[in-house]
């Protein structure tokens, strides 16, 4: 296992998040539904949100049988409503055409509106245990800090750039849930360590190796 993925998976048992409440919940609905509101959305705003939405609409086929206002309405305030609206398409989809069971891999789960290839791996990685690489935001700038990569990470050279770093960092084996530790991790570090202003770096794991901290350049990266 690289490194950096041993240094994450340890930090994360001390200092990771263990107790958000889509974490007690393996049904992949439940993982999607949550994947979906935390983009662009901070995890304390979304908790609210999700518990109301999983109650009214607790399965697959109670969510692609409702009206689409009844969504919108519970989605209030949460803002960028094109999430819901894609979020009600792709559950009618998996009812007309998965029978409302969730697709198992990566690539199919991509191809449901408003799920792009990271959003799609992390699914993949909590709801079925699969070997996939992450990169949001969160992970972007953490990868660019680390490795010091320079550009716009936006830039289409650089992500493909930072996805094989993504790649490259994986756990070998996910026998003992390296993956999905590992991936949280990551989540966790961008979300409360390695943030985009004034980081923790004195709390970081990656501090010592990290080429941002050493040259000075967090700001810039």
């Amino acid at each position: 296992m690289p490194s950096l993925a041993q240094q994450l998976i340890h930090w994360h048992k001390h200092h990771g998040r263990h107790h958000l409440p889509w974490q007690k919940n393996p049904d992949p609905y439940a993982i999607w539904l949550s994947e979906i509101m935390l983009q662009q959305t901070q995890v304390n705003t979304v908790i609210p949100y999700y518990q109301r939405f999983m109650q009214e609409f607790p399965t697959i086929r109670s969510l692609a049988h409702a009206p689409l206002d009844s969504v919108l309405a519970l989605w209030s305030g949460l803002g960028y409503y094109s999430r819901a609206r894609n979020l009600h398409e792709a559950a009618r989809i998996l009812v007309r055409d998965y029978q409302g069971q969730f697709p198992d891999t990566r690539e199919t789960i991509q191809q449901l509106p408003g799920i792009g290839r990271s959003t799609a791996a992390a699914i993949a990685v909590f709801a079925f245990r699969k070997r996939e690489a992450i990169l949001d935001g969160n992970v972007k700038r953490i990868f660019s800090r680390y490795f010091r990569v320079l550009g716009y990470p936006g830039d289409s050279l650089i992500q493909k750039q930072l996805w094989k770093k993504a790649e490259e960092l994986l756990p070998d084996n996910n026998c003992s849930g390296e993956i999905e530790t590992y991936t949280q991790a990551l989540m966790d570090l961008g979300a409360t360590v390695c943030t985009r202003h004034s980081p923790k770096c004195s709390l970081c794991p990656l501090e010592q190796d990290c080429s941002a901290r050493a040259d000075n350049t967090i700001d810039q990266l």
